[in-house]
């Protein structure tokens, strides 16, 4: 039951939710079924060594396109706003690396806590950094806890909510999926024993969600048998708190990065949710301007894409906040004037973000050329977002 140190966030930056539900939230005592909490945390296990997958990184650290695995996953968590404070367990050998982690890729938000020798016990000193009052640090107690795998980064606000919300009502809450693969028993010799019905069995995946006092509760009547050999965070609910967890049926993109093979599975999905993001970025705020007018032709040539904007004349900090909390597969930039400071700082940013860039950065300087064949333009850039052609990535193309 390691104490562990602990490290202070980092400032808290903006948040991009847009969901409705990251509003003004409620608060649990006395609240109607369905609210969320006002104070809601998360713990993020990662003192893995990655023997299952026969490397020697451990695979949170594994880079997918260029950036660590866990970075993905804090950035889908950074996403929602009414997510206050991330505590991530690592070991001490690692604490280091993931401050450059944090530092190199601007999250926010998050605290260090130091891992223990098994799942549980990292869990726990994580718990333990939310628990206790710490003279120097900026961590308070939330309501509701989120424990989430450092290596699933496809997690989404819709299922976060529906955790939290179902926690809040019965105490614990965790998503399920379908079994894969029936499920058998061997026998002493080595020979089958039993099989499991699949249709009655679910496999339990992350998020978990719990009232906080509930899952601390558990953690400190916890047994060391259980620290030691548990995995399952609802059956400490269970059975120390008699806390029957609610299940929820999770998406299929809550799979855990755990076998060599699934790295590559990862890059090929994350490859595909950067392909559907088109940023427009301009320096003016002038919505009849080119810039305002490509991206709607951009929505016309690519109807299933979501294309955004966003001004240029943010504070720098701000701008670099924005395109770090989305990963762009395409970034347009309109230069009105012929100053060409603006356009040297946009691509700072852009070099200092880090983003995993899988297109061209497509600067356009003639305003009035673009205007001239505005149509032919959005047809040439949506030819290189259909294409999906990583040999571009990298590139700078003016026009």
């Amino acid at each position: 039951m390691e104490p562990g140190p602990r490290s202070r966030p980092a400032e808290p930056g903006p948040c991009v939710s847009a969901s409705p539900s990251a509003g003004a939230a409620l608060p649990a005592s006395g609240a109607e079924p369905g609210s969320r909490p006002a104070a809601v945390a998360a713990v993020l296990p990662a003192g893995g060594c990655g023997e299952r997958m026969g490397v020697r990184t451990p695979k949170q650290f594994c880079r997918v396109l260029g950036r660590p695995l866990i970075s993905y996953t804090l950035q889908a968590l950074e996403r929602v706003c009414w997510i206050k404070d991330i505590v991530v367990a690592v070991t001490r050998e690692n604490m280091e690396e993931m401050r450059n982690i944090i530092q190199r890729y601007g999250h926010k938000r998050v605290s260090l806590a130091e891992a223990g020798a098994t799942r549980h016990r990292s869990i726990f000193n994580g718990l333990k950094a939310l628990a206790e009052d710490q003279p120097d640090g900026k961590l308070t107690k939330p309501e509701v806890v989120i424990i989430h795998d450092a290596v699933r980064p496809f997690v989404d606000e819709d299922i976060l909510l529906r955790v939290v919300i179902a926690a809040n009502e019965h105490g614990a809450a965790g998503a399920i999926r379908p079994l894969v693969s029936t499920v058998i028993s061997p026998s002493a010799d080595g020979c089958l024993d039993h099989s499991l019905d699949r249709a009655q069995h679910r496999a339990s995946e992350m998020p978990q969600a719990f009232l906080f006092d509930v899952i601390y509760d558990a953690y400190q009547q916890c047994s060391d048998y259980d620290l030691e050999f548990g995995t399952e965070c609802l059956q400490l609910a269970l059975k120390y708190c008699h806390t029957k967890a609610k299940l929820l049926e999770g998406s299929p993109d809550l799979w855990k990065v755990t076998y060599k093979q699934d790295l590559y599975a990862a890059e090929s999905m994350i490859k595909e949710k950067i392909s559907q993001e088109i940023c427009v970025v301009v320096n003016t705020k002038d919505e009849e301007s080119v810039g305002y007018l490509l991206k709607e032709a951009l929505r016309n040539e690519l109807n299933c894409i979501n294309i955004t904007s966003t001004p240029l004349d943010l504070p720098g900090r701000d701008t670099q906040n924005f395109l770090m909390a989305q990963c762009y597969s395409f970034i347009h930039v309109n230069v009105v004037s012929s100053d060409s400071h603006e356009t040297q700082r946009f691509l700072s940013i852009i070099e200092e973000s880090s983003l995993p860039l899988l297109y061209p950065v497509v600067v356009v300087l003639d305003e009035q050329k673009l205007q001239e064949s505005l149509q032919q333009g959005a047809s040439i850039i949506g030819s290189l977002v259909k294409e999906r052609s990583s040999a571009l990535a990298g590139q700078l193309l003016v026009a």
